[in-house]
């Protein structure tokens, strides 16, 4: 659909927050806590924070969390009993307070989850899902979204967008039936559009690279030494993994007490050093910095050509949770001037 542009008040956001929650839809939103901040669940405007430049972790939980039940299943003498994952408790979902990194991230994610086999617990939980986005106002050194294609005020992903307008007062970007549907809920609220420019409201980011050219070189240098030099502080913690809004290794596990259990899948990397270990022992990634080289090649190389979309939206959030400082906007800056 055609994206459709409306003034919402300051005064209305709350509002427009109580009509979805009396909806019956469940919003999750960012929340301050501690020194972290992180979406969670939310019973009242008041709980939301907007100090935050991007969540501790990303909003991709939502659809594929880090630890999730497959299926249950009961042994006998008879076989094995198997109850299936019940996707139509699935619940509807807001997320409310997403920042454009985060809701470009679910389009590579859809791509994987889709790329051979439908997965049908993550896409019903996606299509049960309404991204409300805002717009970043303030960015930082570790944010390199319009280096990777995206911008501070992207609408990819994002179902509404909301614009912080000089008057504190906000653009209003209805991008989707889901959005639409959003809006419907009090109409009302959603004035003609203003006349303000969008583009000024917006956080400067500075284009370091292009994704395009960092694919080239690095399908080119596969063998270079770069991966050794930039691993060197690298201990494989995973960390990176795991705040990342669009990797998606898991692993799969049984979980059983006598004749019960259940099938369970956990977030995993490729950081990890027995990630692609054997059972004959053989490790075809047995050093840091081959495990380092797969994390960019994936990324920058091997999903643009599989799936035709690439696996980082330059969040920053790698780079700020890294226990040994290790910063990827600086990596592929100094990989695409090779």
């Amino acid at each position: 659909m055609t994206i459709e542009k409306y003034l919402v008040k300051k005064t209305s956001l709350p509002v427009l927050f109580d009509k979805i929650k009396a909806s019956g839809k469940v919003v999750k939103a960012p929340k301050k806590k501690s020194h972290t901040t992180d979406f969670a669940d939310v019973a009242s405007f008041s709980e939301v924070t907007d100090d935050y430049i991007v969540t501790t972790q990303s909003a991709k939980s939502v659809a594929f969390p880090r630890v999730e039940k497959l299926f249950n299943y009961v042994k006998s003498k008879d076989g094995v009993q198997i109850t299936d994952y019940a996707l139509n408790a699935i619940p509807e979902v807001v997320m409310w307070g997403v920042r454009p990194c985060d809701a470009a991230g679910f389009d590579p994610l859809n791509a994987i989850f889709t790329w051979d086999i439908n997965d049908v617990i993550f896409t019903t939980k996606l299509k049960k899902t309404t991204i409300i986005g805002f717009s970043c106002q303030n960015a930082d050194e570790n944010c390199f979204c319009t280096s990777v294609g995206g911008n501070p005020g992207s609408t990819q992903g994002s179902d509404i967008l909301f614009t912080k307008l000089s008057s504190g007062d906000y653009l209003a970007e209805v991008i989707s039936e889901k959005g639409k549907a959003i809006q419907a809920l009090a109409p009302e609220l959603f004035e003609a559009a203003p006349s303000e420019d969008k583009e000024q409201n917006l956080a400067k980011v500075d284009v370091k690279f292009t994704k395009e050219i960092i694919k080239e070189k690095v399908d080119k240098y596969f063998e270079s030494d770069v991966w050794k030099e930039q691993a060197q502080r690298c201990i494989g913690c995973g960390t990176c993994a795991f705040v990342c809004p669009t990797c998606a290794c898991f692993d799969i596990q049984d979980e059983n007490h006598g004749k019960n259990g259940h099938r369970i899948r956990t977030w995993d990397s490729c950081c990890f050093s027995q990630f692609t270990l054997h059972t004959s022992g053989h490790n075809p990634r047995p050093t840091q910095d081959r495990r380092w080289r797969q994390r960019i090649m994936h990324k920058f190389s091997y999903m643009p050509d599989r799936i035709n979309v690439y696996g980082c939206v330059g969040c920053g959030r790698c780079s700020r949770a890294c226990p040994v400082d290790m910063n990827i906007a600086e990596h592929l800056t100094n990989i695409s001037k090779m």
